[in-house]
């Protein structure tokens, strides 16, 4: 068994006191190598933790001796002449990342993903491990492993443990419910107004909608973790058998702003304990938390997600149509905004994730596995209910991924997805796979003709912004200096502007933060001088009349549907259209 050790002693530092002990063989003829993870399932990006971590020292337990150790990459330790000893590895962890996938600490709480501070020893990753908290009287602990004891948790394995945060406060608030006799947490840790009723109820209904999805769940209970924050954020990170979400401001929580946010990525997480937790990709069976896990697959893990966790809202009747719609406009604005749909797939940018996936990046390179992934899921889902007259859908391909990987742990394949899909449709759907998944095909007409089956369509409706519609460019006012920030491809700005040019003037009018005022004249040209780098540059603008630009596409109810477009709305939505 591995044995860790948490303590604190001054919370206004932000550092947490880590130990890790553990017996080596008498026998044991090999270096020892430790390791702490360099990235964290749930966010497939380099982060390297270990510099987070002072004063490592190791050393025998029992004599305090120093061992012979020495740093082989930027988060590895090479220990020699351990054999028959008893080995603690000890350090500071700075615990100052409120958000999801952080850490923190302070008078009030202790907030911790293993993930980030606790080291594994190489070859070792499948041994039993304990956890012992050394907490102040009176703290309570939220977390998804079972307690053997005061403050000591039990994990399976470093990976057991790894995927285990904990919040432990003594103000924690909880209330729990069961679905199928299945136990449920919610934790909150923040000042924030609850209506306990409210949320219970709206819980129960999007677990039940999972559960009954799937027909079983993965683990024997489930913690929603919330950090209530006193300044606006919005943050989840999915876990084996719980989620954190960091959310506020706390005295909105529940205002219908931020209620439906708690809502939204809440049955978003859950999810997750299915698709990536245990519903997980071959290149991720076992993590491996040295270095980047590449994998082409997340438009599944992160999409097909994104897609359920605010429809299973709607279809559980937590949420109506119409707020469904709001949020599914969101990411049709997003996935809309961004030229790089013509450039990356999103089988591609699964990849790319690893490069620079949650950064913006540079101008039209690369598209969301988030909102494409989500579109393509919506446009797969509804696909096969169309073929099938509603026999069958997306859930059905979720629920046989789950029967024959998640349930089994074995790690599935693009080819296998590919299979499931195709068996599940009856039909051969490569040409979804090669326009849409490896392809950067558009969605307008594909996703406009599956919508008319339930009685809804795409609109396009034109940007009224004469700098955005007509022009094709954004600008931001920083300091009321007005600044270009995107520029779309083929736009008559693209031949004018560049993206940090300043606009000073319109037709040799000064620009005061009225931009859009000076060029909404009803002219089909203006004259705008900006600085470009430090030297005043004058430029023409001249309207296609033939092309307009950041076009607004939404989803909304056809106004004269038909009666089988009707129920089929309602076999999708699980709501009167």
């Amino acid at each position: 068994m591995i044995h860790y050790h948490v303590s604190f002693e001054n919370p206004l530092t932000f550092y947490v006191q880590i130990q890790m002990t553990f017996d080596v063989a008498a026998a044991a003829t090999e270096a020892l190598e430790l390791q702490l993870p360099a990235w964290r399932p749930g966010r497939y990006e380099l982060q390297n933790f270990a510099q987070k971590l002072q004063h490592v020292v190791i050393e025998d337990a029992a004599s305090g001796e120093a061992l012979a150790a020495r740093k082989i990459t930027k988060d590895r330790w090479q220990v020699t002449g351990a054999a028959g000893r008893t080995v603690r590895v000890r350090y500071n962890f700075y615990a100052h990342q409120m958000d999801a996938g952080g850490s923190w600490l302070d008078e009030s709480q202790l907030y911790l993903n293993p993930v980030q501070g606790f080291m594994y020893v190489e070859g070792r990753q499948q041994e039993t491990c304990q956890l012992l908290l050394e907490l102040p009287e009176g703290w309570q602990i939220a977390c998804g492993l079972p307690q053997s004891g005061p403050n000591t948790l039990q994990a399976q394995s470093f990976d057991h443990l790894a995927d285990s945060p904990l919040i432990a406060s003594p103000t924690l608030q909880y209330r729990n419910y069961e679905v199928g006799g299945l136990p449920f947490y919610i934790w909150i840790q923040g000042e924030c107004p609850v209506d306990w009723t409210r949320l219970v109820e709206d819980f129960r209904a999007f677990s039940q909608e999972q559960l009954a999805l799937f027909g079983s769940f993965p683990a024997q209970d489930y913690h929603f973790l919330n950090q209530i924050l006193p300044y606006k954020h919005y943050h989840g990170v999915e876990h084996l058998n719980s989620t954190v979400i960091t959310l506020g401001p706390a005295e909105l929580l529940m205002t219908e702003g931020l209620y439906k946010e708690l809502l939204g990525v809440s049955c978003h997480e859950l999810f997750h304990a299915w698709n990536i937790k245990s519903i997980r990709p071959a290149e991720m069976q076992p993590y491996d938390y040295a270095r980047e896990n590449y994998f082409r697959t997340c438009f599944i893990a992160e999409g097909i997600t994104t897609y359920y966790g605010e429809y299973l809202l709607a279809r559980a009747g937590v949420r109506s149509a119409e707020q469904y719609f709001q949020e599914l406009n969101t990411v049709l604005r997003k996935h809309y905004d961004d030229y790089g749909r013509y450039h990356l797939s999103v089988a591609d940018a699964s990849m790319d994730l690893w490069l620079d996936g949650y950064k913006p990046g540079i101008p039209d390179r690369k598209v969301s596995v988030y909102h494409k992934g989500a579109l393509v899921a919506l446009l797969l889902d509804l696909t096969l209910r169309q073929l099938s007259g509603h026999k069958r859908s997306l859930d059905d391909v979720m629920r046989r991924l789950w029967e024959e990987f998640g349930k089994t742990g074995v790690g599935y394949t693009e080819e296998d997805y590919l299979r499931i899909v195709n068996e599940t449709a009856g039909r051969d759907m490569q040409a979804y796979f090669d326009k849409f998944i490896y392809g950067t095909a558009p969605l307008e007409e594909p996703l406009n003709r599956v919508l008319g089956f339930v009685g809804c369509r795409l609109r396009i409706d034109e940007n009224l912004s004469v700098s955005e519609g007509t022009y094709g460019f954004r600008t931001v006012v920083k300091n009321e200096r007005t600044e270009v920030t995107d520029i779309l491809p083929d736009s008559p700005a693209a031949l004018s502007l560049t993206v940090d040019d300043e606009i000073v003037a319109v037709n040799g009018r000064r620009v005061a933060m009225n931009l859009q005022s000076l060029l909404s004249d009803g002219a089909d040209h203006h004259e705008l001088t900006v600085f470009r780098q430090n030297r005043l540059v004058t430029v023409a603008l001249l309207a296609d009349p033939a092309h307009r630009f950041w076009q607004k596409i939404t989803v909304e109810k056809l106004a004269a549907s038909t009666p089988e477009q009707q129920t089929s709305f309602r076999q999708w939505m699980k709501q009167d259209f």
